[in-house]
């Protein structure tokens, strides 16, 4: 229950924000051809988002997003744009996550 409450928050917020999902890709994930430690591309069309800061909290062991999803530092990437990001397999699985540098 819990995965798939988290799931539908994570479909929905981009919807709720407002905020136009292919803005990441025209800038520079999609343009730097970013990929996650697996060696995958972080963005295909339609699954990057901009992660609103007040939904993301820093811990000693990494970010907590939406209050629900654990990312440790080692998986997180830089974000020259100052905004966190994060980007999702079809099945709604992190593929990447992008956070600016501590005091930006």
């Amino acid at each position: 229950m819990l995965r798939h409450a988290m799931r539908s928050v994570l479909v929905l917020v981009p919807v709720l924000m407002g905020l136009s999902i292919a803005h990441a890709h025209d800038l520079w994930i999609s343009r730097e051809g970013r990929r996650n430690a697996a060696g995958e591309w972080c963005c295909g069309e339609g699954d990057c988002f901009a992660v609103p800061g007040d939904q993301v909290r820093i811990s000693s062991s990494g970010y907590t997003l939406f209050g629900a999803e654990n990312v440790p530092f080692n998986e997180a990437q830089p974000s020259p744009d100052g905004i966190y990001w994060r980007c999702m397999r079809p099945d709604g699985s992190r593929r990447c996550f992008f956070a600016p540098p501590q005091g930006y």
